[in-house]
């Protein structure tokens, strides 16, 4: 089997990247249906939305040392066989339990997707390319963001049972491709060595910097719902909200990730968190629908402009210890289920407590901290400019 080509390997990559954001983002419309029809509190609602999240970080060091003795191509495939089986016990599914393990086994699959397509791509790219070849998997991952209300829109209206199966399909059809293009592995596998690499302020700071948005993303996913529905908006024009908000995050992160590697992790990262921390004492406030849909839009893209030059910062750092590119990515998504959990189940569960304004603060407190803490360093974090050793 010949080595794939960069240009296929991104086309494959970025459409399973695609399906999965896309299956995953369709909950923001249903949720207000399941809230009603199930009688859930805000606190279920936040498990059921962070299942998926609470799957992917059991699984994502498993599938990072999967990907790295066992080869890409099996690792996919796996996560490919989670997410078909996971989309037709999602529109089958009319309980709680049933819907949330539905969603929990898509964690499950989709930080083995995760881990070996981002590994598998990085591994044959150019590294004065990386940020830009991360930013247009996270801009289409994104886009899968745009379809996915809509999907879900689709779903409350004719039925989930008539539109989830059909993931599966598509699911079995990049599994075919993945089989024909995938080989064992792109790179040799390389043990590295783990503990240099937590010791990495760009490791460190580039985990953290993946959980504070996906805490973010997490919290006001789950609230931005049901405080729409609240004033008044249909499933539709929830799923426009947040389409809309998916596509200037999509159009942004490519953008982002040039920067990165041009002039530095440092610049959109600072930029990024000052954003998120307006948008947090922002989102709480409209009482209008339209005016709370922009405040989302603003929020999209400022919670987005983080991931991009966050795992490219990660994936630096754990490079220069010789950390192969699987566990690299097992450990971002690890990171990231953990704020999304957090943001999702905890910050749901915060709110029932108290209300909506509390779990937003906390985040824009984490926000001003992390900004203030940023300096920038001899290196500049930069990403073209930064010499690493070369992997053994």
């Amino acid at each position: 089997m010949r080595r794939a080509t960069l240009r296929t390997v991104l086309l494959v990559v970025s459409a399973i990247v695609l399906l999965d954001v896309l299956f995953y983002s369709a909950i923001a419309p249903l949720l207000p249906t399941y809230v009603a029809d199930l009688g859930l509190s805000k606190t279920q609602a936040g498990l059921l939305s962070g299942s998926y999240a609470f799957g992917t970080l059991l699984a994502s060091l498993p599938a990072g040392w999967l990907a790295t003795r066992h080869g890409t191509r099996l690792t996919l495939l796996l996560g490919m066989g989670l997410l078909g089986a996971a989309s037709i016990g999602f529109g089958l599914g009319t309980s709680f339990a049933v819907l949330t393990v539905a969603r929990f086994a898509q964690g499950v699959g989709g930080a083995a997707s995760w881990a070996a397509g981002l590994a598998w791509l990085v591994d044959i790219a150019p590294r004065e390319r990386r940020g830009q070849l991360i930013g247009v998997v996270l801009g289409t991952g994104i886009a899968g963001a745009i379809g996915g209300p809509v999907l879900g829109a689709v779903a409350v209206a004719l039925g989930p049972a008539k539109v989830f199966p059909a993931i599966a399909v598509v699911a079995a059809g990049l599994a075919v491709a993945v089989a024909v293009t995938a080989t064992r592995g792109d790179s040799p596998p390389s043990a590295g060595d783990v503990r240099r690499a937590l010791r990495d302020r760009r490791v460190l700071t580039g985990a953290w910097l993946t959980a504070l948005p996906a805490l973010f993303f997490g919290t006001y996913t789950v609230l931005v719902p049901l405080r729409l529905a609240a004033l008044g908006a249909s499933a539709f024009a929830i799923a426009a909200v947040f389409l809309l908000a998916a596509a200037v995050e999509a159009s942004l992160s490519p953008l982002v990730g040039r920067l990165s590697d041009r002039r530095g992790r440092l610049l959109p990262l600072r930029t990024g968190l000052a954003c998120v921390l307006l948008a947090c004492l922002a989102l709480p406030r409209p009482h209008v629908v339209w005016v709370l849909g922009v405040v989302v839009v603003f929020a999209a893209a400022a919670g987005g402009m983080l991931y991009t030059p966050a795992s490219a910062l990660l994936s630096d750092g754990a490079e220069a210890a010789g950390l192969p590119q699987g566990l690299v990515f097992g450990l971002f998504n690890l990171v990231w289920a953990a704020g999304q959990i957090g943001g999702a189940a905890g910050g749901a569960g915060l709110a029932d407590a108290t209300d909506d304004t509390v779990p937003y603060l906390v985040v824009a407190v984490l926000a001003a901290t992390t900004v203030l803490a940023l300096r920038p360093t001899r290196s500049r974090w930069t990403g073209r400019h930064h010499r690493v050793p070369r992997r053994p």
